[in-house]
């Protein structure tokens, strides 16, 4: 592919949720959830605002990376950081990594966590060449999905 121009990295808004649900089904590594249909998408963003972000390219077509960011008052979390694999090795994530790690120290969030699935070593490799400690062996994490649906 030839990139004529780095994407544009902008707030990530609900008109994206289309190309962001695009994005999630072509990405390898992430999983398209129940939880990220629109509507529970559009809650987060409102409640979270100015924190999520998206990489636009020239041509404005459809979204090639995202970064979401929401707090809970206490500590923030970063979900859906993703590139589409023809735009890697251009910095996007990171950008959009620093954009989000930004506006929740503006919002007063001074620690941040995010998830990655077992299997998604190259994910691991990313975070970890971004100075992310994944050795939190204090801590276990239980889950628990309040709807009949496996996919939630």
């Amino acid at each position: 592919m030839s990139l004529q121009k780095i994407p544009d990295i902008l707030p990530m808004t609900p008109g994206d949720h289309a190309d962001f649900a695009a994005m999630m089904r072509r990405t390898p590594g992430v999983v398209l959830r129940t939880a990220d249909g629109y509507a529970a998408t559009q809650r987060y963003l409102e409640r979270n605002p100015g924190l999520s972000f998206v990489a636009r390219p020239a041509d404005g077509e459809g979204i090639v990376g995202c970064a979401m960011a929401g707090h809970d008052g206490r500590r923030g979390y970063l979900q859906h950081v993703m590139v589409d694999p023809d735009y890697r090795h251009l910095g996007l994530a990171r950008t959009m990594v620093d954009h989000c790690l930004v506006a929740l120290l503006e919002a007063g969030i001074e620690k941040v966590h995010l998830d990655t699935l077992a299997t998604n070593h190259d994910a691991h490799r990313f975070w970890q060449h971004l100075g992310w400690d994944d050795r939190r062996n204090e801590i276990v994490k239980f889950s628990r999905v309040l709807v009949e649906d496996s996919n939630a």
